[in-house]
């Protein structure tokens, strides 16, 4: 059976591709900050807990040490937690501000990622997605209408994600790794604005997580394809 960790899974994006991916069979590991949320989620979805803040070095670490004991490998991470750190006018911006966005979307994910690497390296074929957006994309900031919605911290920190999955990908091939764009999904991130289900939102995030070994590597994809940088 695949072993699927999932951060940031006990609502939105996460908790739906963990129901999905449960249902295709996937031994699925809810990682969330808040455990009475975490364990619900993982109950409702007949899903496993592990707490999991991904901007605290202890907490990754008994997290990696968890799956250890109890999967002895990862086939699948999906780095799917993330904030948006609210739209602060550029006038009004703080380096404190950023290094808070930074921390959970970028740092978040290099810490996950070593963390589990020997999890992974233990694994067959094993493959990593680091959700990022379509507002980290230069080419859609500045060749489409989606310029007007980016943000200093929330842009750039998913530019420097989509660069991780690269930079990855180059230094460890024997891991596909490969960023996704859910696209703009109705979620509580967005107040529910978004113009996309949260089943279309995880489309590209399933397909990959199914094809695990035989994915491509150091791709950025939406439901639809190749989504341009």
């Amino acid at each position: 059976m695949t072993t699927t960790l999932i951060t940031g899974a006990n609502r939105g994006l996460g908790h739906e591709a963990a129901r999905r991916l449960s249902t295709a069979g996937h031994d699925v590991w809810i990682g969330a900050r808040d455990p009475e949320r975490g364990r619900a989620a993982a109950t409702a979805l007949g899903a496993r807990f592990v707490q999991l803040d991904v901007t605290d070095d202890r907490s990754v670490a008994a997290a990696a040490d968890t799956l250890r004991r109890e999967a002895g490998r990862v086939d699948v991470l999906i780095n799917n937690a993330g904030i948006s750190g609210g739209r602060v006018p550029v006038t009004d911006l703080t380096a404190d501000h950023v290094r808070a966005v930074y921390e959970t979307n970028v740092f978040g994910i290099v810490r996950v990622t070593q963390a589990f690497l020997p999890l992974l390296q233990a694994a067959e074929a094993a493959a990593v997605i680091d959700v990022t957006s379509g507002l980290g994309s230069f080419h859609q900031i500045t060749e489409t209408e989606w310029g007007r919605y980016g943000s200093v911290a929330y842009s750039s920190s998913k530019a420097a994600v989509t660069m991780l999955a690269v930079q990855y990908a180059h230094a460890l091939p024997g891991i596909r790794f490969n960023a996704v764009d859910p696209g703009y999904t109705a979620t509580d991130f967005n107040r529910r604005e978004g113009t996309q289900t949260i089943q279309e939102g995880t489309d590209a995030i399933v397909r990959l997580a199914l094809l695990g070994g035989d994915a491509p590597t150091g791709t950025l994809t939406d439901r639809d394809g190749t989504v341009p940088w």
